[in-house]
């Protein structure tokens, strides 16, 4: 028979590419895995991994069990999900992990949207939040993505629309002389201009540079920041112009002009949940809570 923790692991392998990294998602050393997987091959009685390289691939029967493999932990996913709403009666405990200014917006407020339901927050970065999601420590992501990079949701996961946080232009006063409020802009016309951008490891940083290179041009960069408000700071300082979700937008942001683009940039903000998960009467409550 074969045995369910290792397929997870061959499932892992198959979506990491290599044992060190599948090792390191799970936490477990590299003999761990491989000693593991050669356990599931004996199960199986067929070769489930060659050597391509210096990397493991699958053979065909390994993306056999793999795709197998798929549907199973659905299906435990859907399980554990139903008995732990039996356990909690709607009333548990869910974890949140999710970006910076979708914790701030969108999970403070749910500490009194959701009474009864005991609420456990960590902030990541949209990639880091997923492989969170999927290592089970979290039971909801709140991730992102941009109409210049999509991003695909992960197998085995289900999403749940939030909302469209549109991307606008912050300008100083000084560059917003003839500019009604709240009118549209083109990005070309700020070409010249100096420009304050989020640190590199953001992907709104490279949601930037798409939309820069799509007006054609390259963003002449004075300044990078982990924090939009510092951003706003700058540019309310006449440091240069930037390019800033709504969502992300701090309460107080000094005297700064906000204009949409004539060609839209927009955030898609999105829930991740592992198949069946969204059961849990808990884990309703919280999706219901953030609009979804």
């Amino acid at each position: 028979m074969l045995d369910v923790r290792r397929l997870r692991l061959l499932h892992e392998l198959a979506q990491h590419g290599t044992v060190a990294a599948t090792a390191e998602a799970l936490r477990l050393t590299g003999p761990a895995v491989s000693q593991q997987l050669a356990a599931l091959e004996r199960e199986a009685g067929v070769p489930l991994l060659e050597k391509r390289g210096r990397r493991l691939a699958l053979t065909a029967a390994g993306e056999l069990l793999v795709s197998h493999t798929d549907v199973i932990l659905s299906d435990l996913d859907a399980a554990e999900s139903a008995l732990a709403a039996l356990r909690s009666d709607g009333a548990g405990t869910v974890r949140i992990v999710a970006f910076p200014s979708a914790a701030r917006a969108l999970v403070a407020p749910l500490w009194t949207k959701v009474p009864g339901v005991t609420l456990r927050l960590l902030e990541q970065e949209p990639e880091a939040a997923i492989g969170t999601l999927l290592r089970r420590e979290a039971d909801v992501a709140l991730v992102h993505s941009y109409t210049l990079l999509p991003r695909e949701a992960p197998a085995r996961c289900e999403e749940h629309p939030i909302a469209d946080d549109p991307v606008l232009l912050a300008l100083p006063p000084s560059l917003a002389r003839g500019l009604a409020p709240g009118q549209k802009v083109r990005l070309a016309r700020f070409a010249g201009q100096p420009w304050l951008v989020p640190s590199k490891e953001f992907s709104c940083h490279a949601m930037i540079e798409r939309a820069c290179g799509a007006a054609g041009f390259v963003p002449e960069v004075v300044a990078e920041a982990t924090d939009f408000a510092v951003l706003m700071a700058l540019v309310a300082a006449g440091a240069g112009v930037a390019l800033v979700p709504r969502m992300a937008l701090p309460d107080v942001y000094g005297e700064v002009s906000l204009h949409p683009l004539v060609s839209p940039v927009t955030r898609r903000v999105y829930a991740l949940t592992r198949m069946g998960t969204a059961r849990r009467p808990d884990v309703r409550a919280v999706l219901t809570g953030l609009g979804a």
